[in-house]
């Protein structure tokens, strides 16, 4: 390891890693504001990484050498253990196959003819979520989860898909992933979660998720042809004429799941607490879904008509990024600048601290969304904001992520008056996804008349 990047020791890595497990974005910005923008550490005490949030560094392992830079052990073991091979766990020339095969299921056309699916399955959430404030201040965490949740899977499998069958799904694949970030930040007691049974036991609950889905995987071969994402995944064919087998698409669905869902609930939820706090701005962004929307509900086609509301998405996943770090492996020792980067070692792109990067933002624990004017954008240095990834790499569904975000937001801000609920402390929990700790309590009230032009009320 280069002596030119400062490193914290093995034994304060391990006193640390219990810490490391709680909070990881704690621990790793304080590493950050004591050694610098790379340094080195042991995760777990065990396991060497370089973190980085040095724009010029985090380039280079996404973009510009990324063929050197494999996806890490805790995604193509611990994740590719529960969720089967597929695009978030391959690499190389079989990934460089699923992803062209994929990519059309995430092209225009397509979002066009899923926007009225996801406008149903919106609805319906709606109609639950209406039975739910009745009864008072809701966590809005889980309530966005569900919505997004029923969203993407509705938009894989269809309008047939039973709520049970989501509910399954959706709970196995959140305790899941809580399991995989014990696994990744003490993987010292992996040996026990195999004699324990907790190993076990998680491997059950993948086994019958997988069993819902593959039944419906398997009579959709045998029904006419519909509009959502799995039709794509069996229309696709490789090279040789070939589609994929069941278990392919099931693993590719499975990890679109996992990848379409939390993105976007966890950006609402961040999304509505900035918005609760900040009067002016929800203001703006009711009278342009007004001005554009009118009551009508929000398509693909209309995306691109709301440049403030867009403004405000950008910075909320900016402050509260879902994908808070990425990390990978070095195939073959490298070098950038003064940094060398050893064959094998783990580095570790810190999203989250090069989002609040003091250098890159000025004052960046602040709400600004003026920082996401074209003119300001032109002017920031690439690799500083990354919400769906960089390179080759970055996140196939981000459009998809984008639509959802506008079309429930849209709904929410029309529909309803809220107010975030007293005596809270709203902290982040840095697990595969940031999610808000505690949650986030609100109450909502119906809106009983067309929300005033924010013009109009700033004025009175």
């Amino acid at each position: 390891m280069s002596a030119s990047i400062p490193g914290v020791s093995r034994f304060r890595s391990f006193t640390d890693s219990p810490a490391l497990a709680r909070n990881p974005i704690k621990v790793l910005s304080a590493y950050s504001g004591l050694l610098g923008s790379t340094f080195r550490f042991y995760l777990g005490g065990l396991k060497e990484a370089i973190v980085t949030i040095d724009p010029a560094v985090i380039q280079h392992v996404l973009k510009t050498n990324a063929e050197n830079y494999r996806k890490s052990e805790i995604q193509v073991k611990r994740m590719g253990h529960f969720l089967g091979k597929g695009l978030l766990t391959t690499e190389g020339e079989p990934w460089r196959n699923q992803r062209r095969l994929i990519q059309k299921g995430f092209d225009r056309k397509q979002l066009d003819a899923l926007s009225a699916i996801m406008q149903d399955s919106l609805a319906e959430s709606l109609l639950e979520f209406d039975r739910r404030i009745e009864e008072g201040p809701v966590d809005i965490y889980p309530q966005l989860m569900e919505m997004t949740f029923a969203m993407v899977a509705r938009s894989l499998f269809g309008a047939k898909l039973k709520r049970e069958d989501i509910d399954l799904v959706s709970d196995t694949i959140c305790t899941v992933q809580e399991f995989i970030v014990r696994q990744t930040l003490q993987p010292y007691l992996n040996p026990w979660f195999a004699v324990s049974g907790e190993l076990k036991k998680h491997e059950d609950m993948r086994a019958q998720a997988d069993n819902v889905l593959l039944e419906y995987i398997k009579a959709r071969r045998h029904q006419a042809p519909g509009s959502d994402l799995l039709q794509s995944l069996m229309d696709a064919r490789y090279t040789d004429g070939e589609g994929m087998s069941d278990a392919m698409v099931l693993s590719e669905s499975m990890q679109l799941l996992v990848a379409g869902h939390e993105t976007s609930s966890n950006g609402l939820s961040w999304l509505l607490y900035l918005l609760s706090t900040r009067p002016e701005h929800l203001l703006r962004v009711r009278e342009e879904f007004n001005a554009v929307l009118g009551d009508a509900p929000l398509s693909h086609a209309d995306v691109m008509k709301f440049p403030f509301t867009t403004q405000i998405i950008q910075e909320a996943l900016r402050l509260y990024p879902p994908f808070w770090m990425i990390d990978r492996m070095a195939v073959e020792e490298d070098r950038v600048g003064d940094v060398v980067i050893p064959a094998g070692s783990m580095v570790i792109v810190y999203v989250y601290g090069a989002h609040h990067a003091r250098h890159a933002w000025g004052d960046p624990e602040q709400f600004r969304p003026e920082r996401f004017v074209k003119e300001n954008e032109k002017q920031r240095t690439p690799f500083t904001y990354m919400p769906f990834g960089g390179g080759p790499r970055v996140c196939i569904g981000n459009q998809y992520a984008m639509l959802q975000i506008l079309m429930i937001l849209s709904m929410i801000l029309r529909r309803y008056d809220f107010e975030l609920s007293p005596g809270q402390e709203i902290e982040e929990r840095a697990m595969v996804i940031l999610r808000p700790k505690n949650g986030i309590k609100m109450r909502f009230t119906h809106a009983d008349i067309v929300h005033t032009h924010a013009s109009e009320l700033v004025s009175a």
